[in-house]
């Protein structure tokens, strides 16, 4: 598909003050901001979103075993998946996947939407991506 750019982060659950990727975090953002994933108008997130990254690596292999996807993001080094707010409640996402609250990601070059749904919905289901993440990182998965 086609459309904006934008990134998301986070690492072990939600990401803590100090920008998008957390305090001493990797990936460029930091304290000096980042920006907010463009859903296509047609997609609208009336409840917000959030959104799970992953390394690039990983793009394809998750796509293919979702049962359904809502948008997806890529850049050159990860694939961001937008999921709906909340989607870290009681969930560790496992290393190397990032969570960023807000769909927040640091400003990257190239950044642009790859997979738009056929649906209403710009959402991914959260728990299906979470038990495929794990599958491939080889993380148990695990919630309280």
């Amino acid at each position: 598909m086609l459309s904006g750019s934008h990134t998301l982060p986070s690492r072990g659950g939600r990401d803590q003050a100090g920008g998008p990727w957390g305090p001493g975090s990797q990936g460029g953002a930091g304290a000096t901001g980042g920006s907010t994933l463009a859903l296509p108008s047609a997609l609208p997130a009336s409840a917000g979103c959030d959104a799970v990254a992953v390394p690039a690596s990983y793009g394809f292999r998750i796509l293919a075993r979702l049962p359904r996807s809502g948008c997806v993001f890529a850049d050159a080094d990860r694939w961001w998946w937008v999921v709906p707010p909340g989607s870290d409640h009681d969930l560790t996402w496992p290393h190397p996947a990032r969570y960023a609250p807000g769909a927040r990601a640091p400003q990257i070059p190239g950044r642009r939407l790859i997979h738009c749904p056929g649906g209403t919905s710009p959402y991914t289901p959260p728990i299906p991506l979470y038990l495929v993440v794990c599958q491939l990182t080889g993380t148990a998965p695990a919630w309280s």
